[in-house]
């Protein structure tokens, strides 16, 4: 058995590891998961600016995916729907209707012009082998965005999940350049469905948001919804308004869904009932209003961690400079290359050196004769000369040599140096050099990312206060039953969740949710809603048989629970709301007693604690006692 033990742990920790890093969180680096990474990486490959069909992107993908085109479709048609990194052409499904996306065959896609420009640069980008050694993949992709937050990203693996939200891609960007600018910045989610955002608790991309539909009450008989919630579809805001209205929480007569290329959901409503009185309740209890919960788990390096927003956007810069960085460092070394081939091509021309191989009899002596020319004019030239610069030259055909256009030849020098001289320039002004290139794409950019969320703020319906109190709460005296499915004295105008006090004949109380039908027994002393300023007023015979009375409120009470406003073993004998009411005592006849009745005015006793053992009234044997 301990063998399995350890045999089970091992697999586990084997799984979870690779579930984690290799298939559900995506890398902080580029902002995404394996099956999105070499999607990207297999529509770089295919393509030529034409579109390609889905079914043999999937196809060509599974050289590096190994799990199946299923899982590969399906993480495709999710990317291309988050429009930032894929052209779609034919139908890849409805993200307002939830209808799914056409077969494979049918439906194509290609690379964004975006995709093109700020994702890709395999000059800069690491390759390891894929799963089977076949091919190369990138380890990641040198995106020049914060993808991440612009797509969002949700992921579960064992132990953990992440629920990233997406935000609108110029403000991220405008983002960036304030934080370079060490200026102060805040982003917030923007989605695809537009509605609106409360961001109140938001606390940086690891706490909750409130999404709402947006609804047109323009005309006081029917709503129009125009905008849904993220995370739902007309499909379940409609499911979710008919099962609100079977239950009675909202009043609706009919309800259309016109939604095509944009939401259009029309709730008519019943006679009587305006939009004014329906949108509460429509937010408290369907989906036009849902909570968020939200977690940002990425993979840094190789492990799992928790970020904030601002961390993500600012490692997004730091990568971004990085990047910037390398690629020109690598233009850097290739007009270094050209300077050098155009500087040896020039002197090999210009001062005749090819004549010098008319009189050499060996390939070795042609060479050297190259080497010799061109060491003559070795300050011009500002690296070592290799062999293979010789072989270079030797190419040259003599059609080229004789159209040779010395003018044009240095013209091209200039531009060559000027471009170098710029790199440079910009490789020490690295942060100028990004603030620019940021500047640029959102200049580019502006008109295709506008945001689509309200940010406002508003507070979370409560339900109770959303429901209508058309229940009427009864009690039958003759059975002892409360509830609004009971015949009998009218208590209250209720809704279903609404909670009621209720306190017994004996003294005993508890509160409860409005009952459809529940025995409180015969003599109930009150029912009314909670209200913790509310002055109760008792008096009772404890187990010594004094008389006291007691005042007290009560509040903090847990659904369900049995209190008692009089302490063990005493009696109840009077209760009443009325604070100005007084306790009149009538006393036994007895020796030397010339006084035979006192009254005790309520309001002179003080207020004590739920749980008080009272004050006495009287150490006299008491007939009778009455409340007036």
């Amino acid at each position: 058995m301990a063998f399995i033990k350890q045999l089970y742990d091992k697999n586990y920790i084997e799984y979870s590891s690779y579930a984690i890093k290799e298939r559900a969180i995506p890398h902080l680096d580029d902002g995404l998961k394996p099956v999105q990474r070499r999607i990207l990486h297999t529509l770089h490959e295919l393509d030529d600016e034409r579109f390609h069909k889905v079914a043999n992107v999937v196809g060509q993908c599974m050289k590096y995916h190994p799990h199946g085109d299923a899982s590969i479709f399906s993480a495709l048609i999710v990317l291309a729907n988050k429009e930032v990194a894929i052209d779609r052409q034919g139908n890849f499904g409805n993200i307002y209707t939830g209808d799914m996306a056409s077969a494979a065959r049918y439906i194509e896609c290609r690379l964004s012009p975006m995709a093109r420009e700020v994702i890709f640069d395999p000059k800069v980008t690491e390759y390891v082998e894929s799963y089977d050694g076949r091919n190369k993949e990138p380890v990641v992709l040198p995106v020049r965005i914060p993808l991440l937050l612009s797509q969002g990203a949700e992921g579960i693996a064992p132990t953990m999940t992440t629920k990233i939200m997406p935000h609108n891609l110029i403000e991220l960007l405008e983002a960036q350049v304030g934080y370079m600018r060490d200026e102060s910045f805040a982003v917030f989610p923007d989605f695809p469905t537009g509605g609106m955002v409360d961001v109140s608790n938001y606390e940086d991309g690891n706490g909750k948001i409130l999404v709402r539909a947006k609804l047109d009450t323009s005309d006081e008989k029917r709503i129009v919804v125009t905008e849904i919630p993220y995370g739902t579809t007309t499909e379940a805001l409609i499911s979710s308004i008919e099962d609100a209205a079977r239950k009675n929480k909202v009043k609706v007569a009919a309800i259309q869904d016109f939604t095509a290329e944009s939401v259009e959901i029309e709730i008519k409503l019943p006679r009587g009932i305006y939009a004014a009185d329906v949108v509460d309740s429509l937010y408290a209890f369907t989906d036009c209003e849902m909570s968020i919960s939200v977690a940002l788990l990425v993979i840094d390096g190789d492990m799992p961690r928790i970020m904030t927003v601002t961390e993500v956007l600012e490692h997004n810069v730091d990568r971004l400079v990085d990047i910037l960085k390398a690629q020109l460092r690598v233009e850097e070394g290739e007009i270094e290359d050209r300077i050098h081939a155009r500087t040896l091509e020039q002197i090999f021309i210009e001062q005749r050196i090819y004549q010098r191989i008319e009189e050499q009899k060996t390939q070795e002596g042609v060479v050297q004769a190259v080497f010799d020319g061109l060491k003559e004019h070795h300050k011009e030239i500002k690296r070592e000369i290799t062999r293979e610069d010789v072989d270079t030259l030797l190419r040259i055909p003599i059609r080229r040599i004789s159209l040779y256009d010395i003018e044009r030849a240095k013209k091209d020098m200039r531009d060559l140096k000027s471009r170098l001289k710029q790199i440079r320039h910009d490789l020490k002004e690295i942060v100028p050099f990004t603030i620019s290139y940021l500047e640029r794409l959102i200049e580019k950019n502006r008109e295709d990312f506008v945001r689509r969320t309200e940010i406002t703020s508003f507070e979370q319906v409560d339900v109770r206060e959303a429901a209508k109190r058309d229940q009427k709460l009864c009690y039958d005296k003759a059975t002892g039953y409360l509830g609004h499915q009971v015949v009998g004295t009218n208590i209250a105008e209720v809704s279903l969740y609404d909670r009621i006090l209720v306190i017994r004949k004996d003294g005993t109380y508890s509160m409860v949710d409005a009952p459809e039908k529940l025995f409180i027994g015969k003599g109930m002393l009150h029912c009314g809603f909670p209200d913790k300023e509310q002055v109760f007023n008792v008096v009772f015979r404890d187990k010594k048989g004094a008389i006291k009375i007691k005042r007290c409120k009560v509040g903090g009470l847990i659904l369900n629970r049995a209190y008692a406003l009089v302490p063990d073993g005493a009696t109840l004998l009077k209760f009443t709301l009325d604070n100005e009411a007084t306790v009149e005592l009538e006393y036994k006849p007895a020796p030397r007693l010339r006084v035979l009745e006192e009254q005790f005015p309520i309001s002179e006793y003080p207020i004590q604690g739920a749980k008080a053992s009272g004050v006495q009234l009287s150490k006299k044997d008491v007939k009778s006692i009455r409340m007036a």
